[in-house]
């Protein structure tokens, strides 16, 4: 269907025809609302009919609308106008890297920096989990001062599943398309597909993929040839897949031998054994670009030869250029061996006795390394917190939370021990070195950052320190607008690994960069958020409500934002006073739009269960629950520990000792797994040990009121009355509260624990304690009334310490009465 001049489609008027390819005709059109050139896409009739095919290529396009770089096209709209559809783009006023290669004959370095920028934008979607599926240099446009951009991201899906004739295979089906050269044309090309799209696998598509097809126009952008081409579709699809490309030098003497090694492991056959990240190639090229600058090296691309085809875009006026016969190597390093190889046939007296000098050095050099063993991989590190280099308390939440973000994304990685937030943190502000902090934390490197921000703009400096010999192993500066801050995180989780030299599967770098928003307004919300979520008050908790709100205001699929919406929630009434008639439906509601939006969240799942057991009275689900978020998460603290009190409240105590002792090897200076370590030994009746952990956690955290109040119940317990009413002063409950403090002291001076008990049973001591510890001190009384009384308020309150009341020492009086079984059947124990 062609659209004549003049025509609206909404708020586009189309101007003119300026190509055609596999997904339809595209057209330049002005946008009358916003008054800027457009790119109309116009999806064909038999594309856009297919619903499915529609709605899973609105999904993917969305996603792709929200990438936000310098190097990728944006996509700005998919509208619909008197029954056609169309996807309105950035209009890219420059020519194709194919025509840069062929018909232009741009200068080698200056190719590189066009494929540098391009593998950078390429980087940011990944990270977003977009891949490309058709990268080639018809979808790279320069512009005209310079600057490459990134045509099509996610649109290449919406033809994957065309029949080919002959064949099975939805991505075959794209190979054997006619290859026209019209740019943003979305067509799977035969000369640019990965192994794995050439064998139609579908299913194993990720973004090495995109690094094959990144590997074949760099190898063209060298060589001016593609690496797979045959004398016909079927002979270049076995070629893909079976057969290596040829060696650069021999298309091109005059290229740097490491492009050679980059190209060569772009194009592995097998994804593991290619770059893991597009953000490596793109450091790779910038290094190789600063050596090129000063090398004096010949860096034009040799043409080819007589009778050689250049691709679907014949070059017009490229001139002949005879490469230079000396030309030195750029390599230095230890994977450029073929190039050395080369060396010793031409020369081969010279390198053997250069060899002898090398060889001691090595010799010199290894001995030197022995005890760092710098090149092996570091498989533990502590993310020390980052310095707030403005000093402003209200900045503070993003040097936290940026730190709090990459120990997170550095903990998805497999076999890297990174210490937990509650292991770092306690060093915050603190100046210690390097060996202490590695001998402390047992570590073999720390990471340093300082965030300093100044307007708009951000700036981060990293150092990566072994602690052995306290040299600086990496170091880098992030300069970025804060509208880029979600993308740096990925950026800097991403550099981090490489420099810890572990090799990342392409699901684990998925994980490792993965964003839960592409809004960065949003993310810094979410930040503030969890910088108040983490201080468990409920003021701050409420502070904490406010911020995400706004953060899923801005992005309402920000699944994480939602579950810190549900915690928070839960956190007003078990760390306060708010009813949780009123919270813990809230916490439900968000916990559920949480595992709707990302069922892999284990945040969700752990607030369900304790939804479960505390507002539904069901063991079975909390169950459920707890094995949903282990499975989400192996790692997570939270849900060991609340699994672990499950199998406390049955008396289960050496399940829920091992279950909480393992929360503690993941994060042994939590304090909230220290008190609850201290539970678990309080009730298990190992009272002397628990006396001994809850001290450790005061220690920790003095000024956490719920370790204050397990050490009162230790010495109630065991009858020193005295320290456990001061214990109890700093409770919660007496919090400040000086009058009440003053009433429960004095009751105590006055009569002892029996005068404070009457006076608390009594009234006279008006302290703010809840229903079940009432239900306590009803029963030492032997007011059994008024101690189911209370114990059936605490059930109807949801009270978070109701599930102790099997195994509460303090309960005992109360459980020869034939009410107790019916309070233990209200709560839901099982029978």
């Amino acid at each position: 269907m062609t659209i004549s001049s003049g025509t609206k489609l909404g708020r586009y008027e189309v101007r003119s025809k300026i190509g055609a390819g596999g997904m339809g005709e595209v057209y330049l059109a002005q946008d009358t609302k916003l008054d800027r050139k457009v790119a109309l896409k116009i999806l064909p009739a038999d594309l856009a009919a297919n619903q499915d095919r529609m709605r899973r290529f609105v999904q993917e396009a969305k996603a792709a609308a929200a990438l936000n770089h310098p190097n990728i096209a944006h996509i700005y709209e998919i509208g619909e106008s008197d029954g056609v559809n169309f996807i309105a783009m950035e209009f890219i006023d420059g020519v194709t890297l194919r025509e840069k290669i062929h018909q232009e004959r741009t200068e080698l370095r200056k190719l590189l920096r066009y494929l540098q920028h391009a593998a950078e934008g390429l980087a940011r979607a990944h990270a977003a989990g977009i891949v490309h599926r058709d990268l080639k240099p018809d979808n790279i446009m320069i512009t005209r001062d310079g600057h490459a951009k990134i045509l099509d991201f996610g649109l290449a899906k919406l033809i994957e599943q065309q029949p080919m004739p002959g064949g099975d295979s939805g991505e075959a089906a794209t190979a054997v398309m006619p290859q026209h050269s019209t740019p943003g044309a979305i067509m799977g090309t035969v000369g640019y597909m990965s192994p794995e799209q050439a064998q139609g696998k579908t299913n194993e598509i990720d973004q090495r993929s995109d690094i094959f097809s990144f590997g074949c126009v760099l190898f063209e952008a060298v060589t001016g040839k593609k690496p797979f081409e045959g004398d016909s579709v079927v002979k270049s699809l076995h070629m893909i897949i079976y057969e290596p490309a040829p060696p650069i030098a021999e298309l091109n003497p005059s290229a740097p031998a490491d492009l050679q090694r980059i190209v060569r492991r772009c194009l592995a056959k097998d994804p593991d054994e290619r770059y893991q990240s597009i953000k490596e190639v793109a450091i790779e090229l910038k290094e190789l670009r600063r050596e090129l600058k000063g090398s004096g090296i010949d860096t034009t691309v040799t043409p080819p030869s007589k009778g050689e085809t250049t691709g679907s875009t014949e070059g017009t006026g490229s001139q002949s250029l005879s490469p230079t016969t000396d030309t030195p190597s750029l390599s230095t390093k230890a994977s450029s061996a073929e190039y050395v190889a080369t060396g010793i046939k031409q020369h081969k007296l010279a390198v053997a006795i250069s060899l002898v000098v090398v060889v001691a050095g090595i010799t010199a050099f290894a001995l030197y390394l022995r005890g760092r063993n710098s090149n092996a991989a570091i498989n533990s590190i502590a993310v020390m917190p980052f310095v707030n280099e403005s000093g402003k308390a209200e900045v503070e939440y993003l040097s936290d939370g940026m730190t709090e973000t990459l120990i997170t994304s550095l903990s998805q990685i497999p076999n890297l021990n990174v210490k937990a937030r509650s292991s770092v943190f306690r060093y915050k502000g603190k100046e210690t070195s390097p060996k202490t902090l590695g001998q402390e934390l047992n570590v073999q490197a720390i990471l340093n950052g300082r965030v300093a921000q100044r307007g708009d703009d951000l700036t981060l400096t990293l150092e990566l320190v072994d602690v052995q010999t306290e040299n600086v192993i990496w170091s880098e500066q992030y300069n970025r607008k804060q509208t880029d801050l979600v993308s740096l995180q990925s950026d800097i989780a991403r550099d981090v690994s490489s420099k810890l030299k572990i090799k990342l599967s392409g699901a684990d770098e998925q994980k490792l960069t993965r964003n839960y928003t592409q809004n960065a307004n949003a993310y810094k919300l979410f930040l503030q958020g969890r910088f108040y979520a983490n201080k468990r008050t409920p003021k701050d908790s409420r502070k904490a409500i406010d911020c995400f709100q706004q953060a899923v205001s801005i992005d309402p699929e920000y699944a994480i934002a939602y579950a810190g919406l549900a915690v928070s929630y839960t956190y007003l009434t078990i760390y306060g006073d708010e009813p949780a008639g009123e919270t813990f439906p809230k916490a439900r509601e968000f916990a559920l739009k949480a595992i709707a939006l990302d069922s892999t969240l284990a945040e969700p799942h752990i607030t369900l269960g304790l939804l479960k057991f505390l507002s539904d009275h069901d063991f079975a689900g909390w169950e459920r629950e707890s094995q949903l978020a282990l499975e989400a998460n192996p790692n997570s603290t939270d849900a060991h520990r609340l699994n672990g009190f499950r199998f406390l409240f049955l008396g289960r105590f050496e399940e829920a000792l091992a279950e909480v002792q393992r929360s503690l090897e993941i994060e042994p200076l939590s304090t909230a797994g220290n008190i609850n370590y201290s539970y678990c030994l309080f009730y298990a009746g190992r009272i002397d040990e628990s006396e001994t952990q809850t001290r450790k956690a005061i220690e920790l955290a003095p000024d956490f009121w719920l370790s204050h109040y397990y050490l009162y119940n230790v010495y109630r317990f065991k009858g020193n009355y005295a320290p456990a009413i001061e214990e109890l002063a700093k409770s919660k409950d007496l919090r400040d509260e000086t009058e009440a403090a003053r009433l429960v002291r004095e009751s105590f001076a006055k009569g002892g624990w029996q005068g404070f008990l009457h006076a608390v049973t009594v009234g006279q001591a008006p302290m703010k304690m809840s229903a079940y510890n009432m239900a306590g001190f009803y029963a030492e009384t032997g007011d059994k009334d008024r101690a189911f009384a209370a114990l059936n308020e605490a059930i109807d309150k949801s009270d978070q310490f109701i599930g102790f009341v099997k195994i509460d020492p303090f309960m005992k009086p109360l459980r020869d009465d034939p009410r107790f079984q019916q309070v233990v059947k209200r709560i839901g124990f099982p029978n």
